[in-house]
């Protein structure tokens, strides 16, 4: 069984460069601007994210495989907790629901160590550029991304998601 987690892709960009920053076993990002066109041209490490997501996206009727958003998670995380027990074949009480609900926040996760990261060698992550776990937030990249460079990229997204139903929203 397989749980793919899907993002919307500006917030992916943002994340993504903010990991490469402080990931020393990654090629430095360079600026911004430089780590906003690799994507866009698939130079990152996993390849072009479009065909990531649309790839999973077409294995979910083929394989067990349970397809969610991030933005639905952030929205009603107990609503996607029980999409993940059903997709699990499990029927737990109202209480464990509710714990699993708060050890898996955004804030729960960041301040586990088990979750964030920190005890990862500093000569692998150099937290003093940036925490793992950053904002867990959607939208962030409106603070990053110019309104030209949203531009670039609302084209790239019409033209990369064009031949799927696949959509996300921002």
């Amino acid at each position: 069984q397989v749980i793919y987690v899907a993002r919307n892709p500006k917030d992916v960009l943002v994340s993504y460069y903010h990991f490469c920053r402080f990931t020393l076993i990654l090629p430095d990002p360079g600026t911004f601007e430089e780590f906003l066109q690799n994507f866009i041209e698939g130079n990152v490490s996993y390849g072009p994210w479009s065909d990531h997501v649309k790839d999973w996206w077409k294995l979910r009727h083929q394989r067990d495989l349970l397809y969610l958003f991030y933005e639905d998670m952030l929205e009603d995380p107990k609503r996607e907790i029980r999409k993940v027990m059903k997709f699990l074949g499990k029927d737990l009480p109202e209480d464990v629901l509710e714990k699993i609900n708060k050890c898996t926040s955004f804030k729960a996760m960041k301040e586990n160590d088990m979750a964030n990261y920190s005890t990862i060698p500093s000569h692998v992550m150099d937290f003093s550029i940036s925490p793992f776990m950053r904002k867990g937030t959607c939208g962030d990249w409106k603070s990053h991304l110019t309104v030209a460079q949203n531009e670039v990229f609302d084209e790239y997204y019409k033209k990369e998601m064009s031949d799927t139903d696949l959509t996300f929203r921002f």
